[in-house]
């Protein structure tokens, strides 16, 4: 079986050598020895080089004759959603939709990040008795991370 520790290890060193701000995002392997490698990046994205970059060095480390494997490297794509601390990071100011653990969706501008918590910052118009036009409410919404299911990306093409 393919040492994950190895792995890591060998995804780690280019990283470092690199030294663009890349960062794993998840590292699986199959019983059937397909190794998946997702990578972010502080800041931009993700190039095809720098997967390449990453996947040769892997490849080049490790014994085919004794263990054949299966290698993917790829970026971590907006469709999957945060999944690490650095990619919370990353994303303040950006606008996103956190699904909670005990339920509901709060929608809104990632405005902090923490290990322990997000702030996630929306606004409605509201009306205010006696008054014609309507006002801007602005809420903070602090979220546990131990309460967040699920937390994406949201997409605009405006």
């Amino acid at each position: 079986m393919i040492s994950k520790k190895k792995v890591k290890q060998l995804v780690n060193e280019r990283i470092e050598e690199l030294d663009n701000g890349l960062f794993i995002v998840d590292l699986r392997i199959s019983s059937s020895s397909r190794i998946d490698v997702e990578l972010d990046k502080f800041e931009g994205n993700v190039s095809v080089d720098d997967c390449i970059r990453v996947s040769r060095n892997v490849e080049h480390n490790l014994d085919r004759e004794q263990q054949d494997f299966e290698l993917h490297v790829s970026s971590s794509g907006l469709d999957k959603g945060l999944r690490v601390f650095a990619q919370y990071k990353k994303n303040i100011g950006r606008d996103v939709k956190v699904k909670r653990k005990e339920g509901g969706k709060i929608e809104g501008t990632l405005i902090d990040a923490t290990e322990e918590q997000i702030v996630v910052q929306n606004s409605r118009k509201e009306r205010i008795e006696g008054k014609k036009k309507k006002h801007t409410i602005v809420e903070d919404h602090i979220i546990p991370m131990s309460n967040v299911l699920e937390t994406k990306i949201v997409i605009s093409f405006k």
